[in-house]
């Protein structure tokens, strides 16, 4: 039997096509990208620019492992399946696959490129039933890309930093983060002008209904001040008529299926999801999910730019949608949108794999999040194919002394793909009394209400993005991490879901923008978006477009460090206590800290003030000293975290997550603690942890917490075998090196 090797990026992925295979495949994982750019060379570019920019690859720290497991497989296989993603970044991990497995150096060898927009059974089998060759033209162009965020990238990112003490910049990181401040001086500059409207509640046959002023004869009507809107009430009488009824039936179009950007939009919109959390969340489904025991991708691949979708499951959904809901939903599908300007068209549009997994059918088997953005995915797609939605919409005149008042109403007619998507789309309905050309009505409450004119509203994550897909600026794929990178860089802050520009961030634009106008632009970013596009189909040669880039970047680059003002840290107004030099905020990833000005001469930082620690009767099972104290995670991803540590510190460095109690575990010697009101070991990977623990077991061990118990521990430690001594040992030196900088104070 011919024994025949598949390899794919996600683990995940690859457990779930396995089992769709037969007994000759064997499929394995590169996890993600196995080789990226050298930091060698001239600049650290890891590029030979004198040599047509030839690239200088190094294999991604962590990955000899997987490349040592991926070599040995390939002896053994007599075909080789590159199945990662079917994009250029996929494209390119397959090509560095093929390069770094040397799979053209065995002639007998059989490699094949295989492309996939959804992990089931049938689409997994037609693609190993039809490969195809490395398409180069994509891998230069995700390699171009590459070399280009590279040069900028390192470049740009050492220049703010020596200058200004930013830390980065980015070919479409910088015009984001230009959007955002251009938004916010825009707001700054802004004069709020005030206007007067006229409005009216009226009523006939007990029904209320509103009206506003609109015109005056034929002249519209605009009320600059209070005077104004004074007069316009006294000329008005108590005789309001009728003047013209107009009724008509509206549709309501359903929107396209999802691409990557309008997911990312409609997920922050609906769900409150920001886009990292969208994408996370959307690849666990693509890679697939467990549904009775065997794995299941629930929707196709997530990173997308076309709206299309296939034959197959238009055919589906008419017939799902005819047969759950009848004929008369059946639509044409939904109104055509106006592409993106870097449209591809490579991929169907986010959708369902099978129309017949509804939301409902599908939620025992989901997380609470992944059943949120299933729901929004499948109803979005379904939604696409179904009737429009058709309104009653009658529009009033009412007339007073010439003036005239318009009234709008609204009642549903047809409720059409609304049926589906009526959770996260609701149409008003406005319910207006059944009035005849001629007929007075009866004014409740005529009023004159101030307003001001108003600025642009700040971006949002979802405004962001749509006005980036817009205007060509990156690739649905870059959106989330672009988003990522301003916030940890502390170019932006988030407030109320809107992004606000920090000072750094402001600062980091106008140097940009002072030296570098030419390239952080929206034009040019979206121009060279197009170009590595015409790359990709093979209209242009990458090399040389890299050459011409690089021969209008660095002369600018090497201008500004000759003529960028360099920016002094921000004083504190006191001196260091080690040295006497001022102390200064500086920013790190983890937020602003006060360090010396003289670093890194002296490495003095301001301790933060900390409130007493709230200190347990929990004695410490390490040193037997010292108590576990209450204390809150200062850095890293947990900050802000509770952790409970040692007051022992620094002699005793050992830690734990949750409430301790006074218990050791019986099966790998870690100490228990309390989390949600359960009795858990502190050992992840414990076996205790895996057991199913009856709510009277739980009982007695939370009951268990007293003196008595406290010396059985110090009993239980003593007579622990070697073994788990030595196992004990291991696991405490990880929790050490854990939280070592968390209870650590510099």
């Amino acid at each position: 039997m011919e024994k025949k090797l598949v390899i794919v990026e996600s683990p995940a992925k690859a457990n779930t096509i396995e089992k769709y295979l037969g007994k000759e495949f064997r499929v394995m994982s590169s996890v993600g990208h196995i080789r990226d750019l050298a930091t060698t060379g001239p600049g650290g570019l890891g590029v030979d620019v004198e040599n047509e920019f030839t690239p200088n690859y190094r294999t991604i720290r962590g990955k000899g492992k997987v490349l040592k497991e991926l070599r040995k497989a390939v002896k053994e296989a007599d075909a080789v399946y590159l199945a990662t993603d079917p994009d250029r970044e996929g494209e390119a991990i397959s090509w560095h696959l093929y390069d770094s497995l040397k799979l053209g150096e065995k002639e007998t060898m059989k490699v094949y490129r295989v492309v996939f927009h959804e992990i089931t059974k049938s689409v997994i089998l037609k693609a190993i039933n039809n490969p195809r060759e490395i398409n180069y033209d994509l891998v230069r162009s995700q390699e171009s890309r590459r070399i280009l965020d590279r040069i900028i990238g390192f470049k740009l990112s050492k220049l703010l930093q020596t200058k200004i003490g930013s830390k980065s910049a980015g070919r479409v990181q910088s015009v984001a983060l230009k959007l955002i401040v251009d938004r916010e001086r825009e707001i700054e500059a802004f004069i709020p002008e005030e206007y007067w409207t006229i409005e009216g509640l009226f009523n006939k046959n007990n029904i209320d209904f509103d009206g506003y002023l609109i015109k005056k004869g034929n002249d519209k009507i605009s009320i600059s001040n209070e005077d104004e809107a004074n007069a316009i009430l006294n000329d008005l009488t108590d005789s309001y008529i009728i003047e013209g009824i107009e009724k008509n039936v509206k549709n309501k179009y359903p929107k396209p299926p999802f691409i990557t950007s309008t997911l990312q939009q409609e997920a922050s919109t609906k769900l409150y999801f920001n886009s990292r959390k969208t994408m996370s969340v959307a690849q666990k489904l693509y890679e697939g999910i467990e549904v009775n025991g065997s794995p299941l991708g629930l929707i196709t691949y997530m990173r997308t730019d076309s709206v299309r979708l296939s034959d197959e499951f238009v055919s589906a959904a008419k017939m799902y949608i005819s047969n759950n809901f009848g004929k008369d939903y059946l639509g044409t599908g939904s109104k055509k949108e106006k592409k993106s300007k870097n449209a591809q068209d490579a991929h169907e549009g986010i959708r369902p794999t099978d129309v017949t997994m509804t939301p409902e059918s599908m939620k025992k088997f989901l997380t609470k999040e992944q059943y949120k953005l299933y729901k929004l995915i499948w109803s979005r797609a379904v939604a696409s194919m179904m009737h429009p939605a058709q309104v009653f919409h009658t529009v009033l005149n009412i007339q007073n002394n010439d003036y005239v008042f318009k009234g709008t109403g609204q009642t549903m007619k047809f409720d059409g793909y609304l049926k589906v998507y009526g959770d996260y789309e609701q149409t008003k309905v406005t319910i207006l009394p059944d009035l005849n050309k001629g007929e007075k009505v009866n004014d409740k409450k005529i009023e004159k209400i101030q307003h001001f004119t108003q600025p642009k509203a700040r971006y949002s994550e979802a405004k962001l993005i749509k006005e980036m897909e817009e205007l060509g600026i990156g690739r649905p794929s870059t959106y989330s991490a672009t988003m990522e990178t301003l916030r940890n860089r502390h170019y932006v802050t988030v407030e109320q879901k809107k992004f606000h520009p920090t000072e750094q961030g402001i600062i980091t634009i106008d140097k940009l923008v002072e030296f570098f106008t030419n390239i952080i632009n929206v034009t040019y970013t979206a121009e060279m978006e197009e170009t590595l596009d015409q790359i990709a189909k093979g209209d242009k040669v990458w090399h040389k477009e890299l050459k011409t880039f690089y021969d209008l970047f660095i002369p600018l680059v090497d201008y500004a460090k000759e003529n960028m003002e360099k920016i002094p840290p921000r004083e504190t107004g006191e001196n260091c206590p080690e040295c006497g030099e001022p102390l200064v905020f500086r920013q790190s990833r983890y937020g602003e800290f006060v360090g010396c000005s003289g670093y890194p001469e002296c490495k003095y930082i301001k301790k933060e003030d900390e409130e007493e620690p709230v200190k347990t009767d929990v004695t410490c099972p390490k040193c037997e000293e010292g108590v576990f104290v209450e204390r809150v995670a200062k850095r890293g991803r947990n900050k802000g975290n509770k952790f409970f540590a040692c007051s022992n510190y620094p002699k005793c460095k050992n830690a734990v997550s949750n409430q301790p109690t006074h218990e050791v575990c019986t099966d790998c010697g870690n100490i228990l603690t309390e989390k949600d009101g359960e009795v858990i070991c502190e050992n992840k990977k414990c076996v205790r942890n895996k057991k199913e623990t009856t709510k009277e077991e739980t009982t007695t061990k939370k009951t268990s917490t007293n003196k008595g118990t406290a010396k059985k521990t110090s009993t239980k430690k003593k007579t622990t075998t070697k073994a788990t001594k030595k196992k004990t040992t291991t696991k405490k030196k990880v929790t050490e090196n854990k939280v070592k900088d968390e209870v650590e104070t510099k």
